[in-house]
């Protein structure tokens, strides 16, 4: 498929996408007039990028962890070395923390809502 399509079925722009490309995120080969061209997997690779980014991972981070991922599903391959293992469970550790200061933010605004509709503190 080409970038354009890319972009559609994912909703993620062509600047983006040619990002994922320099950054050796995303690869992709070339027709005769120098077109971009992505095989169908890209759609699910480019998913779970954006997911990751959303997370907080840096393009340094998912461009060791990519391919130690089955693009076809998601699944773990079986590369990964020990510096991405250990910068992994970081990454682990600071999502889990970041989880619990959400819950705790949570916690006040549902406070804030339960006494601005009259409800006895919980």
């Amino acid at each position: 498929m080409r970038i354009g399509e890319l972009a559609r079925r994912t909703g993620v722009s062509v600047r983006s996408l040619r990002y994922y490309e320099s950054q050796g995120l995303l690869s992709s080969s070339r027709t005769a007039g120098g077109q971009r061209e992505y095989p169908d997997y890209a759609v699910d690779r480019v998913i779970r990028i954006q997911e990751m980014f959303a997370a907080g991972l840096h393009s340094r981070t998912l461009a060791e962890l990519l391919p130690c991922i089955n693009d076809y599903d998601g699944t773990p391959a079986a590369t990964a070395t020990p510096w991405l293992t250990e910068t992994l469970a970081a990454e682990r550790e600071r999502i889990d923390a970041a989880m619990r200061d959400l819950e705790r933010t949570r916690a006040v605004l549902d406070g804030v809502i339960s006494a601005a509709q009259g409800e006895p503190p919980r």
